[in-house]
């Protein structure tokens, strides 16, 4: 669906902020974009609408390049940014101006999400707190039924109940045809959702893994004593968790948070333990 081949970017007078990027995203999953603030994950999603063009190499959706912001692209692609300006309109008229510009959009599932999120449809949008404002767009988001759906850091500005308002809508979300990506640095806001991992460090795509892959590889939690000499990562700060080969342990639940930090501090041991049980251009 989505492929970035050699992609490089840099903005005027500055260092690459991505460098030599390889990612295929592909339909019917939902991909966790992991980083460092300033890794270039907004600079990547922004690519992927044709907000930002690439210096090199190239990103292309449906093999149509997004750079060109043709109709038959833009049509299939919607991004909840990070930052946003949204008019002093009701929410109902706000549905009424944007929705015409996306085929597939579903009025019945948009009311039925700001419903779901406690909003009312004369409710002015900028009369709204920030938190509010993102339902509405999460809500016109997934109700426009793109094939490629980007949000950039959704979870911000969402109290604790809202966040797990917000997995449990994503997940009732997910369609065969469609293509989710969610970039975060708040790793945990992403537990149980996501299906695919994706880690950018230094510019590069470090990581590129399917969760059920690393279940199946790896092991995470506390280890028996008998197991220590066999440890690819470890924290004290997560009361002695580690990551394991897994080999004949039972299956545990994959840390997100333990896995990114891993990935940062011991990237060769963790991938050379995934080596061989999948091809994922990041390992």
């Amino acid at each position: 669906m989505l492929t970035v081949n050699q992609l490089n970017f840099n903005y005027p007078n500055s260092r690459l902020v991505l460098n030599s990027i390889d990612l295929d995203f592909t339909a019917g999953n939902i991909y966790g974009l992991f980083g460092k603030n300033g890794e270039g994950k907004s600079t990547l999603l922004k690519i992927m609408t044709g907000l930002l063009f690439p210096k090199t190499g190239n990103c292309t959706l449906n093999g149509h390049s997004t750079k060109k912001r043709s109709v038959e692209s833009l049509q299939h692609v919607f991004l909840v940014p990070e930052d946003f300006e949204l008019p002093a309109i009701s929410i109902g008229n706000f549905e009424k101006v944007q929705s015409c510009f996306y085929p597939n959009f579903s009025k019945q599932q948009f009311y039925e999400l700001i419903k779901e999120f406690q909003l009312s449809v004369t409710d002015v949008i900028s009369k709204l707190s920030f938190g509010q404002k993102k339902k509405v767009l999460i809500a016109f988001g997934i109700a426009a039924n793109t094939k490629l759906l980007l949000m950039d850091e959704p979870t911000n500005g969402l109290d604790i109940p809202s966040k797990s308002q917000f997995r449990r809508v994503m997940a009732s979300a997910v369609d065969e045809n469609k293509c989710i990506v969610i970039s975060t640095h708040q790793v945990r806001d992403l537990h149980s959702l996501i299906n695919h991992i994706v880690i950018l460090d230094n510019g590069q795509a470090v990581f590129d893994q399917s969760l059920n892959i690393i279940s199946n590889s790896l092991w995470f939690g506390k280890p028996p004593s008998y197991e220590e000499s066999n440890i690819l990562y470890q924290e004290s700060s997560f009361g002695g968790k580690a990551i394991l080969p897994r080999m004949d342990m039972t299956e545990t639940e994959v840390d997100l948070e333990l896995l990114f930090n891993g990935i940062l501090s011991e990237p060769s041991k963790i991938k050379s333990t995934l080596k061989g049980t999948d091809h994922g251009s990041g390992v």
